[in-house]
């Protein structure tokens, strides 16, 4: 990707040339930047439908690589991960802290020491969702910072064979000890939750309603969920003890092992015709399996009742 380093390189070099100016911020975000070979560059994090279509993304998870070539740290390479998604697909949103796991604290700490502390069940549910054509997305308040540890946790999760699904990670941009702060002491993640998500939402609108259903543990989470639209019958919460709440129906405790049992008639199947997660046509699904044939009809009675009547006149007529 040279083509990208040496943007760039302009790009900061210019940004030092014109440090000393200080701009307003209204004119830092807009103004674009001049360099001497009078080419002009605007900071953006949003790729243009054209560059989009130069990536040439293929359906799924596209891993990409991004390098940074400056003078004096020299080459600095950043993975990541671009996900090619239908405009009609159904997502699902899993907060990770006190969801996936069974705390917000010890969510941090515990996974990195090797302890499971992973909610029983959670893994096999999110797998069966997914099988069903459902695609998931992870958000959480964590810090940018922690993206890698965050995604390893994810990878790491393992039940009994069963894994979780990929899907995009979202983190707050901001420093560890900031989010560690707004998530676990002030408990309002909410501010960057629905912010990112409704940003999602515009992706996909005026197209579609993008969110099928959502998981979390809080009701600050709740709230997050139903500023961008998810239906309070799918909305979930999950206390440290494993027992999961549907937000309409809050009388009715469940948990993930008994909604895994009846996955099947909360997330139904989504009946795509040509969809790389389902290789197999709706002939060999579990409904067409497993349901009773038809009883067979002789042709002979069928002949008989597709045979005229004769009336009178007929028969006098004979």
């Amino acid at each position: 990707m040279p083509s990208v380093s040496r943007r760039n390189d302009e790009s900061s070099s210019s940004d030092e040339d014109h440090r000393s100016v200080k701009p307003s911020p209204s004119s830092a975000q807009s103004a674009p930047l001049l360099t001497p070979g009078g080419v002009s560059y605007k900071k953006t994090l949003r790729l243009t439908s054209e560059q989009l279509i130069s990536l040439q993304l293929k359906d799924g998870a596209n891993d990409v690589v991004f390098s940074v070539t400056t003078q004096y740290q020299g080459t600095c390479r950043c993975e990541g991960t671009i996900y090619l998604w239908s405009w009609d697909d159904k997502i699902v949103i899993s907060d990770i802290d006190g969801t996936i796991t069974r705390s917000d604290t010890l969510g941090h700490i515990l996974p990195t020491l090797g302890k499971d502390w992973t909610h029983q069940g959670i893994a096999r549910l999110f797998h069966k969702v997914s099988q069903n054509g459902y695609k998931f997305l992870y958000c959480s308040a964590r810090a940018i910072g922690m993206a890698d540890m965050t995604r390893g946790y994810l990878h790491w999760v393992n039940e009994r064979g069963t894994m979780l699904p990929q899907g995009p990670v979202l983190l707050s941009p901001s420093s560890l000890f900031s989010a560690l702060h707004r998530e676990v002491i002030e408990k309002k993640p909410e501010k960057f939750k629905v912010e990112c998500l409704t940003d999602i939402k515009n992706i996909f609108y005026p197209n579609t309603q993008p969110f099928y259903a959502a998981f979390g543990n809080r009701p600050t989470d709740v709230y997050s969920y139903k500023e961008v639209g998810v239906p309070l019958n799918r909305i979930f919460t999950v206390n440290p003890k494993g027992e999961l709440v549907q937000e309409h129906a809050k009388t009715n405790i469940s948990s993930y092992v008994r909604l895994g049992e009846v996955v099947d008639h909360v997330f139904p199947l989504l009946m795509r015709g040509d969809s790389s997660d389902f290789p197999c046509s709706d002939t060999f699904s579990q409904f067409t399996y497993w349901r009773e044939q038809l009883p067979e009809v002789e042709q002979q009675q069928e002949s008989e009742a597709h045979r005229p009547m004769e009336t009178n006149t007929e028969r006098q007529l004979q």
